[in-house]
């Protein structure tokens, strides 16, 4: 059971919703499962959607706080949730991830309680066979570790890997550090705070035991957008880019094409040079994008 001192770990699960109809209701059985952990609030934000998300939770008279479009943000819409929680542990989830077991929110959180880390987050896997298997074996190892500022050296951007689809941080250390420093941030903005806290002397760990299936298909122009957003994150924080961007993806690269030549996957192999391409023109074109408005503005 995790405990800090006498007592079990309070925890705020924070947790954006859109077009969320199918999924919020396993989600929210699976958390109401869990245990060796008190689970203090549940924080819904519901930004207007189009499908019946509002109608499903409120038949199952579960409290939530609708947004509109507008006022939606990656970083500010967590951001304010968790400086307003009142756990002892701030959980974020995002609404596809499905939890299995019940002490996944106990495992996640226990580096956290026995103060080894200020920061956690969970293993990954996808119910597909796709490349996304090949890129989640290898950001989501089998072995659990911690990470420090003196793990940089050999490390470089993999130091500063975090995710909040499925990850925890100590509330206090989150309000310390002023979260996301008030920034709208599109994506990364996981990534943004797990800099923050290594580089001030935090520790950061990956619980490989507490798992979650988070499992995406992904079409070229959805991978293009998304790198080019993080190569656009890139060109607004050089100081997390020069740790090694190209290096970082380069390994994944060739993880992939392993993994699947390994298990003669096929359809993996017919689609990685699209596939990568896609990833790298988009974070190319991200981070050109934006030193090229940079430019203009002088």
């Amino acid at each position: 059971m995790s405990k800090v001192g006498q007592k079990v770990a309070s925890v705020s699960v924070i947790c954006p919703l859109f077009n969320a109809e199918t999924e919020i209701i396993p989600l929210d059985h699976a958390l109401s499962r869990q245990k060796g952990v008190k689970i203090a609030e549940k924080q819904y934000i519901l930004t207007q959607s189009r499908d019946h998300t509002e109608d499903v939770l409120q038949a199952a008279n579960i409290p939530y706080q609708l947004i509109s479009k507008a006022d939606f943000s990656h970083s500010k819409t967590r951001e304010k949730a968790a400086m307003e929680s009142t756990g002892e542990i701030i959980v974020f989830l995002t609404q596809d991830v499905v939890i299995k077991d019940d002490d996944f929110i106990s495992k996640l959180v226990a580096p956290i309680v026995s103060g080894k880390a200020d920061a956690s987050y969970a293993r990954q896997k996808t119910k597909y066979n796709n490349i996304e298997k090949y890129t989640r074996e290898h950001n989501y190892p089998a072995k659990s570790f911690i990470v420090s500022k003196s793990d940089i050296p050999q490390l470089g951007l993999k130091t500063f890997f975090f995710s909040d689809a499925a990850g925890a941080i100590r509330a206090s250390k989150f309000r310390e550090l002023k979260g996301y420093d008030g920034k709208d941030l599109p994506i990364s903005e996981d990534m943004y705070f797990a800099y923050k806290l290594i580089m001030c002397g935090g520790k950061i760990a990956y619980a490989a035991n507490a798992v979650v299936y988070h499992s995406h298909k992904f079409s070229l122009k959805q991978l293009y957008d998304r790198y080019k957003l993080t190569g656009e994150f890139m060109a607004l924080n050089p100081e997390i880019a020069e740790h090694g961007v190209n290096a970082a993806g380069g390994g994944m690269a060739k993880k992939v094409w392993s993994g699947a030549v390994k298990d003669r996957n096929i359809k993996v192999l017919a689609g990685y040079v699209p596939n990568m391409a896609a990833r790298y023109v988009g974070m190319t074109r991200g981070r050109r994008s934006y030193a090229y408005m940079r430019k203009g503005e002088r």
